[in-house]
């Protein structure tokens, strides 16, 4: 059993920052990228920052220059710095990781819950 469970989301005013934490735990045998989505009220999902195992990352236009996506191996932890947060960027973010674990070593995408982030103007 695999879980990936998100924090830190919140009312921020525009302007101001918030940091994001994901735990991934369970029988988990390595993980390769991870990664943070959004969503917004009538819109599809889409990509915020993913990060390699060895740190590599890649951003949506939207977040370059803005985000910082970071991760812990040590902790199967990832993170998400968002700062200069304007009312667009107010949507559920969810946190995944590609994963594969003890019981299958077949590398599968996990998902988050998600957590509330809403910027006012």
């Amino acid at each position: 059993q695999v879980q990936l469970v998100e924090s830190g989301g919140g009312l921020v005013q525009a302007g101001g920052s918030l940091r994001l934490s994901c735990a991934a735990s369970g029988s988990i045998f390595s993980i390769r990228d991870m990664g943070w989505f959004r969503q917004a009220p009538g819109k599809q999902r889409e990509l915020v920052a993913t990060i390699t195992s060895n740190g590599g990352t890649n951003y949506a236009d939207s977040a370059k220059g803005r985000f910082t996506i970071s991760r812990d191996n040590a902790s199967n932890m990832v993170y998400l710095q968002m700062n200069s947060l304007n009312p667009e960027d107010t949507a559920v973010y969810y946190c995944s990781a590609n994963l594969n674990t003890y019981g299958s070593r077949r590398y599968g995408n996990y998902w988050g819950q998600g957590t509330q982030v809403t910027v006012s103007s």
